[in-house]
Formats: structure tokens, C-alpha cells, sequence
């Protein structure tokens, strides 16, 4: 699934296609006819994103909602527009390009009411600027759930996956099992902090990297990651393989139905 980073890249990219022009929506699966009638013909004001929902701003106070799941994408080109391949959902077409959606799990119109309730089910969001580390430390400080199950919990934080959670925290020198509870404020401040600068270099490149730059291939006379998420970091699926600051395997097991990568050394108490 997309993590934050995606998300907010793929909002930037659309508002630069379409944001300020009227635009004709269909869904040649059929699956979204009824949404794409809603909005075809309207002009798309702007786009946002928040955590790993992706929201587009039509006039007339209407939005579509887009979570992209474990299998939703997008494919975009210029006109002329081909003709549609496989299942697409929507297909959003404007003056100069076109964009497709196939298998999100959320694809629908909401009003401004519904807008509303989406935003109050999340957390706070690293890559936004309204976003508030303290609200989210409440949520932290209130709970013995380990802190990589609140990371992962969109209620809590929005946008953070499984990489970003399991990376933080070993950056952060924390184990993933200590209790929420058991954070302190200067230690979920400089972790938060670190997670949306992580982030941010995310948006910026297109893929996560979470070393410093001592650990990286080039300083450490290393080959490269190579890894169908890409990008270099310290333990995401890279169990057995020796911790790139002490040397210690890494190790993998399950927590909250997702699994976890730690370095027992480097986050003692795991």
C-alpha cells in the first residue's frame, strides 16, 4: 500500500495537470458512472491530500475521495486519449491530458458534511503544515499499545507505513514494543520531526531512503539495495542481513498483524 509520501506526490501532480479547468469524468468499468456524472463537466479547483487519502476539489462543493489500497493506481498521459485497458474506474480527461484510476479501494463523491467526517477520523499528518505533534502525543501518551501499532494506526498518525514506522523507530533508538505510554514528549518530538523530514525527502524523490549519509553504499563501500520498494534503509526487510550501524542481524517478527524489523542492539528491549 502507498505510504503518506506517494499520496501527497500524486495530489501535487494532479493539481498541475487539471487544477483550474473544467474536466470530463467517466468510468468506463462502470463502477463509478454514477460519481463521474456528478462531476463531469465541472472545473477541479484543487487537490489535497491527507495521510493515504487523496481528495479532488470539484466547484459546486463536491469531492472525490480516492484511497488507493493494496492495488489502486493511476497512469496519466497527453491526448489524444487511448482507449481504456483492463477495469478503469475513472478516467478524468482535460484540455492537454488524461488521467486513469484502476482498483482503488475507495473511489466515491462526498459532500463537504462527509469531508468533514473523513478529516475527523484521521490523525495528524506529518506532511501538512496544519498538522499538530501534540495532538497525536495525546493519543500516544494515553495508550499501552506498542508504539509501532499507534505509528501504523492512521487515527493517530496519517500516512505513516510500514517503513516509515519500522525506520523511525530505529533511528530513533527506540524499541517498537515500548508502550505508548512510555514515550516521553522530547522523544516523540524528535521523532516526529524525523518522520516529516523523512517524509518531505519522500515527496521530493519519489522513493524512501532513511540513512544518514555515513550509511550509505557509497561511505560504506557497499552494493546498493536492491529491492522492488527501492531506496536505502536500516532494517525493513532485511532480516538476517548485519545491521548497517553495529552489525547485529536484524531481526523480523510479527506485531499488530504487520511485520516488524528491529536491531536488538541498536533498539534494546524489543
Amino acid at each position: 500500500m502507498p505510504e503518506g509520501h506517494t499520496i501527497h506526490r500524486l495530489a501535487a501532480r494532479h493539481r498541475e495537470l487539471f487544477a483550474g479547468h473544467v474536466v470530463a469524468v467517466d468510468s468506463p468499468q462502470g463502477r463509478f458512472a454514477a460519481g463521474a456524472a456528478l462531476i463531469s463537466g465541472r472545473r477541479l479547483a484543487d487537490t489535497e491530500a491527507y495521510g493515504k487519502h487523496l481528495l479532488h476539489h470539484f466547484d459546486g462543493e463536491r469531492t472525490v475521495h480516492i484511497h488507493l489500497g493494496l492495488y489502486g493506481k493511476f497512469a496519466e498521459g497527453a491526448v489524444p486519449v487511448p482507449e481504456p485497458v483492463g477495469q478503469v474506474r475513472m478516467r478524468t480527461v482535460g484540455a492537454g491530458h488524461w488521467l486513469e484510476l484502476r482498483g482503488p479501494t475507495a473511489c466515491e463523491v462526498l459532500d463537504p458534511g462527509q469531508v468533514s467526517v473523513l478529516r475527523a477520523r484521521l490523525g495528524q499528518d506529518p506532511l501538512r503544515d496544519d498538522a499538530d505533534p501534540l495532538f497525536a502525543y495525546a493519543r500516544i501518551a494515553a495508550s499501552t499499545k506498542p508504539v509501532f501499532a499507534l505509528l501504523l494506526d492512521q487515527s493517530v498518525v496519517a500516512g505513516c507505513g510500514l517503513i516509515y514506522a519500522n525506520e523511525v523507530l530505529f533511528r530513533a533508538g527506540l524499541a517498537p514494543t515500548t508502550p505508548g505510554r512510555a514515550v516521553s514528549p522530547v522523544c516523540w518530538q524528535e521523532m516526529w520531526e524525523d518522520l516529516r523530514a523523512l517524509m518531505k525527502e519522500g515527496v521530493l524523490r519519489g522513493r524512501i531512503d532513511t540513512v544518514h549519509t555515513a550509511h550509505t553504499p557509497e561511505a560504506m563501500q557497499r552494493a546498493p539495495r536492491v529491492d522492488r520498494h527501492g531506496g536505502e534503509v536500516y532494517v525493513y526487510r532485511r532480516p538476517g542481513q548485519p545491521c548497517l550501524v553495529c552489525g547485529t542481524a536484524v531481526l523480523r517478527g510479527p506485531l499488530a498483524g504487520r511485520n516488524l524489523y528491529w536491531c536488538p542492539t541498536c533498539q534494546p528491549g524489543a
